[in-house]
């Protein structure tokens, strides 16, 4: 395998959160690459924000495959937790069938953008077994502590004993869990963390806060956190496993240092997630996994949000993008290439002009390679396969492209050089340079499908306009007109609820659901989308 590396594989670097440092990339394995993401927690429908992780580290996966390694790539499905119990409790549903419903959603979305699909993608509730053992250790080394009940029977509620591992925080750099303290960080990593949300005394992500269980007054220090935790009252009992130390469920930390050792080993190359998910959730996985006597990731990598006004993207803050209302007047490519135009470190500020550029590059791609293919066909020459494409390796690209890529991941580097080699064909079809047009054509696909953005690929076939498919615009109007039907059905709703004129809004809200339109409303009005079944 290591025959087929290429030599810009040497060059790869990498930012590691966990050095605040850019780093040569090095894997454990020569040839292979173990990578671990953090996927949904599936309680809702995934907006932008969520896909825009997912889209970064596909690009990642990738480029490191052009590079020619074998990628063994794991991203878990968070399918229980207190959001979830709850939720489908107060929509009348079992917990199992909300999670399902919403991993199909979140499913579905990934391949509509073109994100590969994962080599495995195991659900939390699949690896219970592995995270009892996991428990059981940390308890048996002494870094995890069972809290009992009055009779002295094991109560369900397991705890991280903090204060008992001394390197807590080595991803981080937090001291006591509140407050950054490492004076040398580079400013690149400052310049994310200032947009991060605020720590509060107990060191809790105000956006991801912990489960109530984790403030329980049966901890032994404010610090600590659940590993397992006892059933609320309200727990359906198929929300409960029994174990040597009580029935209860998993904490939130647990299942990824289980899941990940599980499919990847004691140690393996990089752990990718949500810079939002640095603290607490990555430090306490480093922390019970280290703490297991286990080793972990080597590479930290953390994608940064999608913002809109400055404001993390994120339903509590009711400024969620729905895929389905991202998509009226813009074809999967489009919203790809948006959320895919900056550097995974760099936050995504998303507007109505973010999707216009991202219309306007493809474009100047899909009108070079219509062009393109024009005048090869009239010199008898044949476009370049998907199959060639697929051959071209990272070190018969462009320069400028394996420089930015190389380069963390520079993705405006690379869009610079797919443009001006765009530019370049441009030129050769103007002076009637066919070969010039071929090579052309090779290199630009080839380093658009890097990206995922390849139009002429299978994945694009169906869902885009232009070349090789007609059937986007066909669709995009039938979307428009439906979605101006239904946004005149939501706003006599709405005049309805505001004259109080309750039997009317229901009367409206049931004619939609029984046309499969599912509305959803909140502090920014009512939206909605199409209910799949």
């Amino acid at each position: 395998m290591t025959d087929k590396i290429s030599n810009a594989a040497r060059l790869q670097r990498v930012y590691n959160t966990a050095t605040h440092s850019i780093i040569p990339f090095e894997p454990l394995r020569p040839g292979h690459v173990g990578i671990y993401v953090c996927g949904a927690t599936v309680q809702s429908s995934p907006h932008v924000g969520h896909l825009r992780a997912a889209v970064a580290f596909d690009i990642v996966r990738r480029w490191l495959m052009k590079l020619g390694y074998e990628v063994t790539f794991i991203r878990n499905v968070t399918d229980i937790d207190d959001k979830i119990l709850d939720k489908s409790a107060a929509a009348g549903q079992q917990w199992w069938q909300r999670a399902y419903i919403y991993e199909r959603e979140f499913t579905h979305a990934y391949e509509l953008l073109g994100v590969l699909a994962p080599t495995y993608e195991p659900r939390a509730t699949g690896h219970i077994p592995e995270m009892i053992e996991l428990i059981q250790r940390l308890i048996d080394r002494g870094h995890a502590y069972v809290v009992l009940n009055a009779d002295g029977t094991p109560s369900g509620n397991v705890y991280f004993d903090v204060p008992s591992w001394t390197k807590y925080g080595e991803l981080t750099h937090q001291e006591s869990g509140t407050q950054a303290s490492d004076a040398t960080q580079s400013q690149a990593d400052l310049d994310v963390e200032s947009a991060a949300p605020s720590i509060d005394k107990l060191g809790n992500d105000k956006y991801n806060p912990v489960d109530a269980a984790d403030l329980s007054e049966d901890k032994h220090s404010p610090r600590d956190f659940a590993l397992w935790k006892a059933p609320k009252d309200t727990d359906p009992l198929s929300a409960r496993w029994n174990t040597p130390f009580g029935a209860g469920r998993p904490g939130w930390h647990i299942e990824c240092s289980a899941m990940s050792h599980k499919y990847l080993g004691d140690d393996f190359d990089i752990h990718g997630g949500g810079l939002d998910l640095r603290f607490p959730h990555h430090e306490n996985e480093v922390a019970q996994s280290h703490a297991a006597g286990w080793g972990f990731a080597h590479v930290w990598m953390h994608s940064a949000w999608v913002t809109q006004k400055g404001e993390k993207m994120s339903k509590s803050l009711g400024n969620g993008l729905s895929l389905e209302n991202v998509l009226v007047g813009y074809n999967p490519w489009m919203v790809r290439f948006a959320l895919g135009s900056v550097q995974y470190r760099s936050m995504l500020e998303w507007s109505d002009q973010t999707l216009e550029e991202a219309k306007s590059a493809f474009d100047r791609v899909t009108g070079f390679l219509e062009r393109a293919q024009d005048l090869l066909d009239s010199h008898d020459i044949a476009m370049p396969s998907s199959d060639d494409i697929a051959q071209i390796g990272a070190d018969e690209l462009p320069e400028a492209f394996v420089k930015a890529m190389t380069d963390d991941f520079n993705i405006p580097g690379a869009l610079a050089s797919i443009f001006s080699s765009v530019r370049e064909g441009n030129s050769a079809i103007a002076d009637n340079q066919p070969e010039t047009v071929v090579r052309c054509v090779r290199y630009i696909r080839a380093m658009l499908d890097v990206l995922g953005l390849d139009p002429l690929s299978e994945q694009w076939a169906h869902s885009i306009n232009g070349i090789g498919s007609s059937s986007s615009s066909h669709m995009s109007t039938e979307h428009n007109i439906l979605d101006a039907l239904v946004r005149s059905q939501l706003e006599a709703r709405a005049q309805a609820r505001n004259s109080k004129d309750f039997a009317t809004a229901d009367a409206i809200r049931n004619s939609l659901t029984a046309a499969g339109i599912t509305i959803e409303d909140g502090p920014q009005g009512s939206t909605w989308k199409l209910t799949r079944e």
